[in-house]
Parts: C-alpha cells; structure tokens; sequence
C-alpha cells in the first residue's frame, strides 16, 4: 500500500494523557527525554534528529576539514596545536564516540523500541526514520573507529559493558536495515501515525526517508568497492532500483526552527558567530584557509574560492597558511588570512538556515563514481553527466553568480580533475571525482574528505602538516572514559594504531 501522509496541527491528543508540544519548542526539549513515562516517540525523535545534526555539523565537518588539510590556526592563536602535532589520543574528539552512543543512538533505540500500549497508535513511521539515521551514524562510527558495539548496545541497564562487533558485519547489518527502512517507508500500515512536523528532517515525507535510506546505503557501497565484494555490491543496488524511490533530489536538512539566539542558532553557524550580534566567536578568528587549498583553488579558476572563504580583514587577500604552530608573528596573523566564507557562514540568514546533512554533490559524485565503475548502468557518459551536474550543484548551493553558466566554464577547461577524464583509466576518473568532492564538500559533512582520503589516497598530493610525523592518521581511538566502564570489552590501541589500523574497507 501506498505510504500516507498525513497533515497533522502540532498540538497533538495523546492517547492516554493530553500533552501539548509546540512547533518552537524542539531546542527546548529535555536532553533525556526516554523514560516511557514521559515520552513518546513524537517528542523523542526530533531530540535525537537535532543531536545528530549538530554533532556532524560541528565537531565532525571541523575535524574532517582539518585532516583534509582545508582549514588551518593563524600566528596569533596557539588553539588546534592537535592538529599540526597529529595528536591523536583517546581524548581527541572522543565526543563523536560519546556523543553517537549516550544520546543519539540512545534516543533513536527508544524509537525503534516504543510500542503503544493500547494498540491505537501505530508507529512504523518514527521506526523507519530512527533506522535510517541510526544507520547514517553507525556508519561513521564504523569508518572512524572500526569495530564497535553494536548487537550489545543500546541496552539501557540491559547490558551496560556491550561487546564489540566486527566492522564488516556491522556494515552488512547497517545496509540490511537500510533496506528494510526503504520499504517499510514506502509501504506504511493503515494506522501508521505520520511524525508530520514532528520530523524535522522531511517533515514526514517517507519517500523522501526511502531516498534518503538509499543514498546512505550507496555511500556504504561504494566504501566497499576495494574488498572485492562486486557481486554484493550489484545485488545491494539492484534492491535500491526495486523499491523504486531513487535517490536524494535536494539537500537533507534540517530545519528544527533555528533562530539568532543562544544555543538555537544554525549549529554550524552558532559554532563560528554569536547568537544576536553574529560577532565572530573564537573560533571563527583561529579558523582560517590553508595555504594549499587557496593555491589550488586559484590555480584551477575555481569561483568557488570566495565563496568557501572570506578576504582577510587586512588588505581582502585570498591568502592561507600552513598547518603548523610555528607560523611567524608577522603576516600571518588572522587579521592576514583569508577565513571561512559567505558560502558557509551566510550573512544575515545563515544563523536560521536549515542545516545539511547530505547534500546534492555527494549523492551526485558518488552515483557518478558507481556508474564509473560498473555498479549502475549508463557507462562513461553517465558517469561524465553526473560528475558535471555534481560540480554544478556546489555552485548552486554555494551561491556562486550565475552559478549554472559559472559551473560549465569552470569544468570545460582541460585541467586535471577538473574536466572529466577522457582516458579509460578508472583511478584517473576516481582521482577527478573525489577531488570534486574535496573541494563541494569543505565545510558540509566535510569528515567525508578524510575518509575518502583514507579510502582512495585522493586528492593526491595533498599536504601534511610538518610537526605530524609524515604519516596522516586513519582512525581515531576509543575514548579514554569507554576504555574506563569497558575495559573488558574495549580493543586493545597504541597511540600508533590511529596511523596503521585501516578501516576493513581499505
């Protein structure tokens, strides 16, 4: 049957008890709202959508922007030394770790679990979505630090020490679920109730979540196309075609109701500028361009440069530094270089705007990478199609002038990862395509820049900085404070097991 989408007010009859919640009040929601005396999956879902968005807008893209070397720390500051120095312990980032595990998945699970006591209220909408975005996480979680719990977790007092799961078969169990979340979307019960606004993603548009679930999982499977798994990877994507959905056709976002005030303000945003005078938080004054990514930029005409970065306040030049903390005092000081720009950090609407979280130039490139290497049909021409409707989108979303036009002058020129390749050679369309994706996503799900690093050695040639040891790491470590309530269960780690413990997938 057909899914059914439901217009629902936002003040809802519960069934047991009258609750009302107000459409303005998801950035006011209680951070631990999973006791199933006070609530349900209406007032947990959003809690758990709006975590997820902010922790992979915040500490995820900053870290992925600078380990893909985009972003660097001027001579006045001496913040981020972590990142020049390559120190990578169980207490950088941890919060991905902890973050994912004690309020995302926690409240997703709760969503998963919730069943109406009376019978009258069927809830598979909110299942599927907490599927998807718990596979959407458990991914990252795989990719950045390998084996995890997964089958233990979740728990509550259930199982407070979870064992660890095998990477690889968490992978496999994340895009069975997946799937199934595609096809429960698009084939609802009668009484499924619709999250409507509720959902703060798609609004409860689940064919939208079924494209969203099928995105994801392609993401998932083009990780996979270095372990020799073809065959798999074709049947996976053959179940994508069946459900028919498609993928993603405009950016997923989310849009709680951010506003210019404290704590409510766009996340990415809110993490550079101050809520009500929009002043530059610390943070965006120690942020600032890399030498090398303005030097590519420039030197490939890319009118995305500013875009993705703002003039320095000094004299407007385009201008970056190295990854170091050894930076001298004069010339290079955050008054001298170029930082993150209007693309990213939209003047005036930025603060309100919904926030990515997989958007039209990833889905575009990796289709086109799929199609380049024979998992989905339409050979070299296709795969030359979406790579330059990809490059087009970045221009689009990035606000470039006449952005469509912009776009084929810039991807007509015969430069190196730049045009399409006209050779055969995969590497060479592979290298081309994920040095578009580089540059479209600094600043947007950005952590995918250092794992696709990881995965495929591109972009090539892209620097280290001096102080980290000539080896870029791979992975982060297992947080000190799991390595304290877990210890029976944690992986053994050295300090050198960020630099030479691959993901599986490698």
């Amino acid at each position: 049957m057909n899914t059914k989408t439901i217009i629902k007010s936002c003040v809802v009859l519960l069934v047991t008890a009258l609750t009302t919640v107000s459409c303005s009040d998801y950035l006011d929601v209680n951070d631990n709202p999973n006791s199933p005396a006070s609530s349900t999956p209406f007032q947990t879902l959003p809690v758990a959508q709006r975590d997820l968005t902010a922790l992979n807008a915040r500490e995820m893209t900053y870290l992925g922007n600078f380990i893909s070397y985009n972003w660097a720390t001027p001579s006045n500051w001496s913040a981020n030394q972590e990142f020049s120095r390559y120190t990578i312990n169980s207490s950088f980032y941890s919060n991905i770790f902890e973050t994912s595990y004690a309020t995302i998945f926690k409240n997703l699970t709760y969503v998963q679990n919730y069943t109406d006591k009376t019978g009258v209220v069927d809830y598979s909408a909110y299942k599927a979505i907490a599927s998807v975005l718990k596979g959407f996480q458990y991914q990252y979680l795989v990719d950045l630090y390998g084996d995890v719990p997964y089958t233990e977790a979740n728990l509550r007092s259930g199982n407070i020490t979870p064992k660890y799961d095998d990477a690889q078969t968490i992978y496999k169990a994340v895009i069975a679920d997946l799937t199934s979340a595609a096809e429960l979307a698009l084939d609802l019960p009668d009484n499924a109730e619709s999250p409507g606004k509720q959902d703060i993603i798609n609004k409860g548009d689940m064919t939208k979540w079924a494209k969203f679930a099928n995105s994801v999982k392609l993401r998932m499977l083009i990780r996979l196309s270095n372990t020799n798994q073809d065959a798999y990877i074709k049947a996976q994507i053959a179940l994508i075609d069946a459900n028919g959905a498609g993928y993603i056709t405009a950016d997923v976002a989310t849009q709680p109701g951010y506003s210019d005030n404290a704590d409510k303000q766009n996340p990415f945003y809110g993490y550079f500028r101050k809520p009500s005078t929009n002043a530059e938080q610390d943070r965006g004054d120690y942020t600032v361009a890399t030498d090398y990514v303005v030097n590519y930029l420039s030197g490939t005409n890319d009118p995305r440069l500013n875009r993705l970065y703002a003039g320095a306040k000094t004299g407007g030049a385009f201008k970056g530094a190295p990854q170091t903390t050894t930076l001298p005092g004069v010339g290079f000081t955050s008054n001298d270089l170029a930082k993150i720009g209007p693309g990213l950090i939209v003047p005036t609407t930025g603060m309100t705007a919904a926030q990515t979280i997989m958007s039209m130039p990833e889905i575009l490139l990796l289709q086109a990478e799929a199609i380049a290497r024979g998992y989905i049909a339409g050979g070299d021409a296709a795969a030359k199609t979406k790579y330059e409707q990809a490059i087009t989108a970045s221009f689009t979303r990035l606000g470039v002038p006449t952005a469509a036009t912009a776009a084929v002058t810039y991807y007509s020129q015969a430069l190196p990862n730049v045009a399409w390749p006209t050779t055969g050679n995969l590497s060479a369309k592979v290298q081309a395509i994920i040095t578009q994706k580089w540059v479209a996503l600094n600043g947007t799900s950005s952590i995918e820049l250092w794992i696709e690093k990881t995965r495929t050695g591109f972009p090539a040639g892209l620097p280290q900085p001096a102080e980290g040891g000539g080896i870029r790491p791979v992975r982060l470590l297992y947080p000190g404070s799991e390595n304290s309530r877990n210890s029976l269960n944690v992986p053994k780690q050295t300090a050198q097991t960020a630099f030479t413990s691959n993901p599986f997938w490698k």
